[in-house]
């Protein structure tokens, strides 16, 4: 259906941290910056900033009005992949163990069958990534991608992708990093 346009990646990074109480973004990149990359359906990848000055060797995107709320992030974001991207899929900076093949089974899901938005689900809860056909970019609201319904694809075999808010989420191998 889908079968020729480029699929893009945005990890959301812009925000203050405030409950992990530093800036959780530098701890975590590291890890979820090169899984995206191993996700053999990405074309184009794309970090949005915001609150905090963060290195990666992955292209950015400085978002001056990330404290509008997590829409205005996943605009700038959106904004910045080329133009013959086709769908992104949007991954966040704080879930440090994001499966390849979650990107890839909902990238190959929106190729076979189409829709305008299509989630991974972990126990039939709505997860990440969350895949946005190009067609819904213009209408993403001030909260973001969560007031949109997504058709959930079951991803339980390929391990939760994570939500590190507070230090003791941290995994065991980022623990004093």
């Amino acid at each position: 259906m889908h079968a020729t346009g480029l699929i893009g990646a945005v990890i959301l990074a812009a925000g203050a941290s405030s409950r992990f109480g530093s800036p959780k973004q530098r701890l975590l990149l590291g890890e979820v910056v090169p899984r995206v990359r191993e996700s053999a359906s990405v074309d184009a990848l794309v970090v949005v900033l915001g609150a905090h000055d963060v290195e990666t060797d992955a292209p950015t995107v400085r978002c001056s009005d990330w404290a509008d709320g997590p829409g205005a992030s996943l605009r700038c974001g959106l904004a910045a992949l080329p133009a013959a991207c086709e769908a992104a899929v949007v991954v966040l900076s704080d879930g440090p163990d994001i499966n390849p093949a979650a990107l890839d089974r909902v990238v190959e899901v929106w190729r076979a069958e189409g829709g305008d938005a299509l989630a991974a689900s972990y126990g039939g809860v709505r997860g990440h990534p969350v895949l946005l056909a190009r067609s819904i970019w213009e209408r993403i609201p001030v909260e973001g991608a969560r007031t949109i319904a997504p058709r959930l694809i079951p991803c339980d075999d390929l391990g939760d992708p994570g939500d590190v808010d507070t230090p003791d989420q941290l995994p065991e191998r980022l623990r004093g990093a």
